[in-house]
């Protein structure tokens, strides 16, 4: 006998422990990238959003128990390689002027695997009907929007300058 078809509910629930453990690896990198930039306003891009990446692990915290779920993480290993990646730049290019350039790169990668996350998420909180859960991922998804668009206009100077000072 062929084993039940998992439901979209299981899939939202194990999507939603993979985001929860993506997002507690990004407040741990966050510090790190923010120590490595050069330039003041990328440092400070980073501090702003490990803080809000704290408010989106409470959100998370709260979807979690719209679901009558306990908050738990499970390893995500598309974060993981994407974060292993930044961590190379901020070894490979410490001394670069490349180096805001190829952390603006590495923080767009996580900022885009976040947004995909989100919506997919997003929309199958309403296809099950959880509209609470949808205005919650909505939120962080407008969040992570907001911070992807800050970081394309963060890479044009740290790009330039990585052109000026390679020249």
């Amino acid at each position: 006998m062929a084993p039940t078809p998992k439901p979209l509910d299981e899939l939202f629930h194990d999507m939603l422990k993979d985001v929860y453990y993506a997002e507690k690896q990004i407040l741990k990198a966050l510090p790190k990238m923010a120590k490595a930039a050069t330039a003041p306003e990328l440092k400070k891009a980073f501090e702003t959003h490990r803080t809000e990446t704290e408010g989106q692990v409470e959100r998370l915290s709260e979807v979690f128990e719209l679901i009558g779920k306990a908050p738990r993480a499970k390893t995500c290993d598309a974060i993981l390689g994407i974060l292993e990646e930044g961590k190379a730049v901020m070894e490979d290019y410490a001394d670069s002027p490349a180096l805001d350039a190829g952390l603006v790169a590495s923080a767009q990668a996580v900022e885009h695997y976040e947004m995909a996350r989100y919506g997919t998420l997003k929309a199958w909180a309403q296809q099950l009907g959880h509209k609470d859960a949808v205005k919650l991922l909505d939120a962080t998804l407008a969040e992570e929007t907001r911070t992807d668009k800050a970081l394309t206009q963060l890479g044009g100077p740290a790009n330039t300058a990585a052109v000026a000072k390679a020249a």
